[in-house]
């Protein structure tokens, strides 16, 4: 069953984000993204939404990083579902061409600080760590004849990266939901 991203004040200030990717490296948004706008995305390895669109993230996380754009997945799921353990993550990067760190979210803690709850769940950050979009990558779905393009989230990174505001309707990210730790 699909699940719609909730609805999050723009302007909002990104929580703090210190996870390391499978392999132990750490990321710290205070210090790896200081000063640069920042695409935070919640995803995982078994979604149909997040398998849609993971080559057209990896083409275009290369492009804007030659940009300035600081790009991270976070995988709320690595430990809560079998298809998405952190042995791996690290696989299904590679083969969605992503070069961009995929950072394990083992006690959902980021996830729950975000208001993440479905993936691909998109966060894009102006570089003062501001929230500029919170909307899906494009409008294409897994089952429809039409191949992601990354259209929408394009269009609020190059406002971003050129110091303008994010104009236009941001429609919800429609994915899987995260699946959540018994409480």
């Amino acid at each position: 069953m699909s699940t719609a991203s909730a609805s999050i004040e723009l302007g909002t200030a990104a929580p703090a984000l210190q996870l390391a990717d499978p392999a132990g490296k750490r990321f710290d948004l205070a210090t790896d993204a200081a000063d640069r706008p920042v695409l935070v995305m919640f995803v995982c390895n078994h979604c149909p939404y997040v398998k849609h669109v993971a080559p057209v993230m990896g083409t275009l996380a290369s492009q804007w990083g030659l940009l300035g754009l600081v790009v991270v997945a976070v995988n709320p799921n690595a430990l809560t579902h079998p298809a998405d353990a952190p042995a791996l993550m690290t696989p299904f990067a590679q083969e969605s061409g992503w070069d961009f760190p995929y950072l394990v979210d083992a006690d959902q803690s980021a996830a729950k600080a975000y208001g993440a709850v479905c993936t691909p769940d998109i966060f894009l950050f102006d570089r003062a760590h501001r929230l500029a979009y919170h909307g899906q990558l494009d409008s294409t779905r897994p089952k429809g004849d039409a191949p992601a393009t990354g259209a929408d989230l394009a269009a609020a990174v190059d406002a971003v990266l050129s110091d303008a505001p994010v104009t236009g309707d941001q429609r919800s990210s429609i994915g899987c939901s995260i699946k959540w730790h018994a409480e």
